[in-house]
């Protein structure tokens, strides 16, 4: 079995969750042998810079992984193909150098496209993933059929959907009232894995 843990709000404490995970699973791990513990960071905010002289960066490496899901492998390959289309362009089909000037094309169009994903996400990610009650919030969020499509979609299409003005004020409504609910109120007990 292999389990992946993440944290963006205690980065020093993950081997504490490691712990958490092992102890809630006891019961079903028992006799089992750990073979390896290893972790890596995942990019998820793209780099200040990512064009240097005739060098670019793409995928991981540019830090085009999408904060609260982890996604990474749609976008490396779509700024791989966004970067070598921008190359052949520029080069006028390979006749001229390019140089830092043209790889920024790359840069500006991927950005465009796919910068207001990683805003939204990043908003997401320090609303509702600062607390247990901020994340209770969003677990009643998760309920609602239009933040389920809405999500479907954005996920699908890999840029924000939505833009239903009814729904989006609907859902900052209940936004509104799941976070002062799960602030104001004593957290449920945590289930048992049985």
């Amino acid at each position: 079995v292999a389990v992946g843990t993440g944290t963006v709000v205690d980065k020093k404490g993950i081997q504490k969750y490691q712990q958490g995970i092992r102890d809630r699973a006891a019961n079903r791990i028992k006799g089992g042998e750990i073979l390896r513990v290893e972790a890596h960071p995942i990019p998820e905010h793209p780099r200040p810079w990512r064009v240097k002289d005739r060098a670019t960066l793409i995928g991981d490496a540019a830090g085009y992984v999408t904060k609260c899901s982890g996604e990474g492998i749609y976008f490396a390959a779509k700024s791989g193909r966004m970067c070598a289309e921008s190359i052949v362009a520029r080069s006028e089909q390979g006749t001229r150098m390019i140089d830092d000037r043209d790889l920024f094309d790359y840069i500006n169009a991927f950005d465009a496209k796919y910068g207001p994903t990683y805003i939204v996400l990043d908003l997401l990610q320090k609303l509702f993933y600062t607390s247990d009650a901020a994340r209770e919030s969003f677990v009643d969020l998760c309920e609602e059929k239009y933040v389920q499509q809405v999500t479907f979609d954005s996920y699908l299409y890999k840029t924000v959907q939505g833009n239903n003005p009814i729904g989006d004020v609907a859902l900052l409504g209940k936004t509104l009232s799941s976070l002062y609910k799960n602030n104001t109120t004593k957290p449920a007990p945590m289930r048992e894995l049985v």
